[in-house]
């Protein structure tokens, strides 16, 4: 009997040690965030600096004691931009670790994907670069929040800036897939309601990957464009600047994604760049103090700018982050009903998260493309110019989306 006592005063103490520890034990482990790039092939530099602005919005709030008391961490997953290798992996992550928050900015396809898995799994997805209107319009789900511009937004803000200067003839060229068709038309549709002297003298589409550019490039010479509008990115980009340029074309151009110092590198040629137009939601040259600060904090951890890419990354992250403080627990549901209707004041101005779609409404910055920069030695984004949110909002009833 003695024994049997004893046994059953080991057990219940064991048990008490365990009630006791389980708080402290969970409050203990990270908040896991899988950060969803591409890490290998063609656009690994694009998904590492997205990547290197979630890691850095991580240590920040570490640095700060951390979130709800807890570490975050970043779990990198390699999509190698292909949905099902993305929620293939980021199935094995919610499986085995328990990890409900994801987050992501290259490939709207990946965007939507997770978007699904998320909402299947009681899981958050974030996007800070995810750039299809649909995701926060007709494919919208409680489970997908979008921290960054969307086509329609910065098609509308170059839009804006297009039909104030005077411009008479446009030639819009873009990819020849979803993105590349959603931007253009977000863009010619605002630009001829604001000024229909505006004439659109041409919509090219090519394949992602073109190398050739010579047969468009004398397609907009002989349109007569004053102004070339493109949504491209990465090397499509480059090489219509750079073969336009030796080609001849006189045009300038609006685009999307000038602002990144690896294309000018890469264009090689200051001349074909001064003077371009660019507009986004994060740029080094924003003039607020909470950019200054941020910019000093990044280049006294990492030596070198958080331009573009990581800038977006970490703003999305941190606005994530308060989300999660208001919540006041780690909760999917929770951090899903917070978030809606919060603002956060970043480096690049007041971020509002509508609870309507989950499309953060944000301003836009537009500048020219200088000679001289402060940041490097070669041509880069000038001082840029504030577009209110309120400028370029999309209503939720346009946008299609029937939030569940």
């Amino acid at each position: 009997m003695e024994k049997k006592a004893l046994l059953y005063v080991a057990v219940l103490t064991a048990m008490a040690v365990a009630l006791i520890c389980a708080p402290i034990c969970q409050a203990a482990e990270p908040i896991k965030i899988g950060a969803c790039e591409p890490l290998s092939g063609t656009f690994k530099d694009i998904g590492e600096r997205y990547l290197e602005g979630v890691q850095y919005a991580a240590k920040v709030i570490n640095d700060q004691g951390g979130l709800l008391g807890r570490k975050v961490e970043v779990v990198p997953i390699d999509t190698e931009l292909k949905p099902d290798v993305a929620t293939r992996k980021a199935t094995k992550l919610i499986l085995k670790d328990n990890v409900r928050y994801f987050c992501g900015g290259t490939g709207s396809s990946v965007g939507g994907a997770m978007s699904v898995l998320a909402e299947k799994n009681k899981a958050l997805m974030l996007s800070y670069g995810m750039a299809a209107a649909s995701l926060t319009g007709s494919k919208c789900s409680r489970n997908f929040f979008r921290a960054c511009l969307n086509t329609d937004t910065q098609s509308y803000a170059l839009a804006m800036w297009v039909a104030k200067r005077g411009y008479k003839k446009v030639l819009c060229i873009a990819q020849d897939y979803s993105f590349g068709h959603e931007a253009t038309a977000a863009f010619v549709k605002k630009v001829k309601e604001l000024n229909p002297s505006v004439e659109i003298v041409g919509e090219l589409y090519h394949k992602a990957g073109e190398k050739d550019f010579a047969p468009y490039v004398s397609q907009i010479i002989n349109s007569g464009a004053e102004l070339v509008w493109t949504p491209n990115w990465g090397n499509d980009l480059t090489l219509l600047i750079k073969q336009g340029k030796t080609l001849g074309m006189k045009a300038k151009i609006a685009s999307y994604y000038l602002n990144d110092e690896y294309l000018i590198e890469s264009v090689g040629d200051d001349s074909a760049i001064v003077g371009n137009i660019t507009a986004e939601s994060y740029m080094l040259t924003i003039p607020t103090e909470k950019n200054k600060k941020f910019i000093e904090g990044f280049y006294k951890e990492k030596g070198y700018y958080p331009s573009w890419l990581r800038g977006k990354a970490y703003t999305a992250t941190m606005f994530w982050a308060e989300a999660v403080k208001k919540a006041g627990k780690d909760d999917v549901e929770a951090v899903i009903k917070a978030w809606e209707g919060l603002t956060y004041e970043g480096p690049a101005g007041t971020y509002y998260m509508r609870p309507c779609d989950h499309q953060a409404q944000i301003p836009v910055w537009v500048a020219e493309m200088v000679k001289e920069s402060k940041f490097f030695n070669h041509a880069f984004v000038g001082e840029p110019t504030m577009i209110p949110a309120k400028d370029i909002e999309i209503s939720c009833e346009e946008t299609g989306c029937k939030m569940k």
